[in-house]
């Protein structure tokens, strides 16, 4: 019994050392990180869209965070230079991801801006690429007889299209689309961040 309270003590001061360590240090280190120069905040728009994107679960199967060439082929891949702390400036919360059953989309905005690629992407991922495995996300798209005025209207090939009418775009989608646009880190990273030559590489594509 006289050496459970030494244990506990003991015990206590390694959780305390390890927080201070890697929780504490860290977080004042990268607190004081500015944004990198050129990143924007993201727009209203573009926010609604994100929660779309961490609603329908696309974390799970997409990363945003190329890495280094010292890492992995990342910017072989086209996926544009690693990314670095500042990158993340306005991300709240980050969306670094773990799994890629798809490609990253750290850079999608910049590698496929077309809002009209995208919203055929969304409706139906196989009208785009035959062997995707992504889910298609119909209900975020309505059938309309007609289009109005204002309606985006989703282009599709003859074996998705509808029989009569056409697919339209709903404000979820838009505002979905409007998020991964917006996915651009294309700027140089900043001065201050490591480089290697997945930086270097990176900033040429």
């Amino acid at each position: 019994m006289n050496r459970v309270f030494p244990l506990a003590i003991l015990a206590l001061a390694i959780l305390a050392f390890a927080t201070l360590v890697l929780v504490v240090a860290p977080g004042l280190q990268v607190g004081a990180v500015g944004p990198t120069p050129g990143l924007q905040p993201y727009t209203a728009q573009q926010l609604r869209g994100r929660d779309q994107y961490v609603s329908l679960g696309c974390v799970y199967c997409h990363s945003q965070q190329p890495r280094s060439l010292a890492q992995a082929p990342d910017s072989d891949r086209g996926w544009g230079r690693a990314a670095v702390a500042s990158d993340y400036y306005y991300d709240r919360p980050h969306l670094l991801g773990t799994m890629r059953s798809g490609p990253d989309l750290f850079n999608i905005g910049a590698r496929l801006p077309s809002q009209g690629w995208q919203l055929t992407h969304l409706y139906q991922p196989r009208a785009i690429a035959p062997w995707s495995i992504m889910p298609a996300y119909p209900f975020l798209f309505v059938h309309k007889d007609k289009a109005e005025t204002g309606d985006v209207v989703v282009a599709l090939t003859q074996n998705y299209a509808p029989k009569s009418g056409v697919i339209v775009a709903r404000p979820e989608a838009l505002d979905l689309v409007a998020y991964l646009q917006g996915l651009k880190h294309d700027q140089p990273p900043p001065a201050s961040a490591p480089r290697d030559a997945g930086y270097d590489r990176g900033a040429e594509r």
